[in-house]
């Protein structure tokens, strides 16, 4: 990865749009995983119902703590 240097001249690195989206991705995720572990698994409840609108049946999913 390219660096530049700012007004304090210290280092920066130059991201591309790729690598910055990349980042960014990286940045949530550790953001959020140790939520994700700390809370107790969830049960997932899955529906079918009839949709009129639609003429078909239609899946609902719900998460029941």
């Amino acid at each position: 990865m390219r660096t530049t240097r700012n007004k304090a001249g210290t280092p920066m690195p130059k991201l591309t749009r790729r690598s910055f989206i990349a980042a960014s991705a990286a940045a949530a995720t550790v953001r959020t995983l140790p939520q994700i572990a700390a809370k107790p698994p969830a049960r997932r409840i899955l529906t079918l119902v009839y949709d009129k609108s639609l003429g078909m049946m239609r899946a609902i999913d719900r998460l029941v703590p």
